[in-house]
C-alpha cells in the first residue's frame, strides 16, 4: 500500500509513526513535512493547499490513499478534488468539514437535533452583536464563524471584552473573511476533554478520550496556544459518561450529517465540556487534533493503515480497532515567545538520547533539516510522548526525557499530566 499523508506538523509525524509500523505499507510520502516526518516518509515538496499538485502526484504514483492532516484543505474542498480523480481519501468533503469551517452552521445543526451544546445567537451585524452582549452579559464567549486557524476565540470575562472582540472580529477583521459572521455563545464551565472517533458515514469508532492543556504557562496561566501538552485517557471519562457522550452527542450528529446528504467521513474530533449539567459540545474539528494525536495514536494498537483504508472505503464496521489500557503523556517543547513572535534556526541537541527514554517517542512538530542539524522552524517545536502503565510513570518518562533536549529559549510547562492525577 502507498501513503500520501498531507501536512507538515507534530499530528502529521504521528500518523506517520503509526502507518510506518503497518506491514500493509509499503511506501510513505508527506507532503511537504518536517524533519521528523523525512524518518518516516519521502518527502514532497508540495504545498498543503496545492490540491491540483497533490492530485497530480497522487495519480503519477499510483498512490492507495491519501490522508489529509490540517483542516484548512479539508475546509477548502481538497478530498473532493482528489475523490474527483479517483483517489481514495482519509478526510471530508467540504460540505462535512463545515461541522468546523462554520461555527454557526454547527450550532443549528445541534439545536435542530436537540443535540446538547451552549446556548447561542449568530450575528453578522456587529451592532446587533454588541445590543446582545448588553441585553444577557457576560461572561459571554465570542467566535468568529469561519476557521481562524484557532485564534477566532474570545472568552470575555466583561462586557467591554466582548465589545472588544467584536469590534476585531467583525470591523477590524483580525481573523479576515472567518469573522464577518459571529457566534456569542453562553460560557460552560466544567472540565473540557476531547473524544475523536474514526467515522465512515455510518459507523462510528471512538478513539481513547484526551485533554489538552492549552495555556501558556503553568497552573493554566497566560494566553492560549495551539496546545501545550496532552494527556490520555481522561479519568473523569467513566465508561458511562463515554457511552452517554457517543450516543448523546456523536453518533446524534453522524446521522444528521447523512441526513442532510453530506455523510461525514475521515476523523470527527468532538471538544467538549463536562458540566454538571452533563457533557456539552463545545466544538467539532475535522481532523486529528494536535496535540491530542500525540498521546491517542500511541495508544492504538490496531494496523492504523487497515483502519483509515476501511474508513475511506465505508467499510469501517468490519475492522476490529483495539487499544491499550496504559496511559499516554505528551509534552509540548516550544519556541521563546510562543504563541507571540518568536525566532527560527535554533540548534536542537539532546533528540536521540531522549528518544532512547522507555517509553518515549519523540514528534516533530515546527523543525527543519539545515545541513547536519535539526534546527526550529516553528512555535510549537516538538512534543515529547511518553507512555507508561499509569500517569506517574508516564509523566516522569516524558520531563526525563525533555531534559534532555535543549535549543536557545526553549519553553516547556511543567505541569502537564496532573489533571490526570487528581
Amino acid at each position: 500500500m502507498k501513503i500520501l499523508l498531507v501536512g507538515s506538523g507534530g499530528r502529521e509525524h504521528a500518523l506517520l509513526w503509526k502507518l510506518a509500523q503497518s506491514p500493509q505499507v509499503d511506501q510513505l510520502f508527506c507532503a511537504p513535512g518536517n524533519a521528523g516526518c523525512a524518518q518516516h516518509a519521502e518527502l514532497v515538496a508540495l504545498d498543503v493547499e496545492d490540491h491540483e499538485g497533490l492530485a497530480d502526484f497522487a495519480t503519477a504514483h499510483q498512490v492507495d490513499l491519501v490522508v489529509i492532516g490540517p483542516e484548512r484543505p479539508l475546509i477548502r474542498g481538497q478530498a473532493d478534488q482528489l475523490r474527483a480523480r479517483g483517489l481514495r481519501v482519509f478526510g471530508p468533503t467540504a460540505a462535512a468539514a463545515r461541522l468546523e469551517g462554520s461555527k454557526s452552521f454547527t450550532r443549528e445543526l445541534l439545536a435542530e437535533h436537540g443535540i446538547p451544546s451552549a446556548q447561542f445567537r449568530a450575528f453578522d451585524d456587529p451592532e446587533q452583536a454588541c445590543e446582545y452582549v448588553h441585553k444577557v452579559g457576560a461572561p459571554i464567549v465570542v467566535k468568529a464563524d469561519g476557521d481562524a486557524f484557532g485564534k477566532g476565540v474570545v472568552v470575555a470575562e466583561t462586557r467591554q471584552q466582548a465589545l472588544e472582540a467584536i469590534q476585531e472580529t467583525m470591523v477590524d477583521k483580525v481573523h479576515g473573511a472567518a469573522g464577518e459572521r459571529v457566534v456569542l455563545e453562553e460560557r460552560l464551565v466544567g472540565e473540557e476533554c476531547t473524544i475523536k472517533v474514526f467515522c465512515d458515514g455510518k459507523c462510528v469508532v471512538p478513539m481513547v478520550p484526551s485533554e489538552d492543556h492549552k495555556r501558556a504557562r503553568d497552573g493554566d496561566r497566560g494566553p492560549n496556544t495551539g496546545g501545550m501538552g496532552c494527556f490520555a485517557p481522561v479519568p473523569a471519562v467513566t465508561p458511562e459518561l463515554f457511552d452517554e457522550i457517543i450516543a448523546t452527542i456523536i453518533e446524534p450528529t453522524v446521522a444528521a450529517m447523512a441526513q442532510r446528504g453530506t455523510p461525514y467521513t475521515g476523523c470527527l474530533y468532538a471538544g467538549l465540556m463536562l458540566t454538571e449539567r452533563g457533557p456539552r459540545l463545545l466544538e467539532y474539528n475535522c481532523r486529528f487534533g494536535d496535540p491530542e494525536a500525540q498521546v491517542v495514536l500511541p495508544l492504538l494498537q490496531s494496523d492504523l493503515a487497515e483502519v483509515l483504508m476501511a474508513t475511506a472505503e465505508g467499510r469501517l464496521d468490519e475492522v476490529e480497532v483495539e487499544w491499550s489500557d496504559e496511559a499516554a503523556v505528551c509534552v509540548v517543547l516550544a519556541s521563546g515567545g510562543y504563541p507571540g513572535h518568536y525566532e527560527k534556526g535554533k540548534v536542537i541537541t539532546g533528540l536521540e538520547q531522549a528518544g532512547a527514554v522507555p517509553g518515549v517517542t519523540v514528534f516533530h512538530a515546527g523543525t527543519a533539516q539545515r545541513d547536519d542539524k535539526i534546527v526550529t522552524n516553528g512555535g510549537r517545536v516538538l512534543g515529547v510522548t511518553a507512555v507508561g502503565a499509569d500517569f506517574e510513570q508516564a509523566i516522569a518518562r516524558a520531563y526525563q526525557a525533555v531534559d534532555l533536549i535543549h535549543f536557545d529559549e526553549m519553553h516547556v510547562r511543567r505541569d502537564i499530566g496532573k489533571r490526570a492525577l487528581r
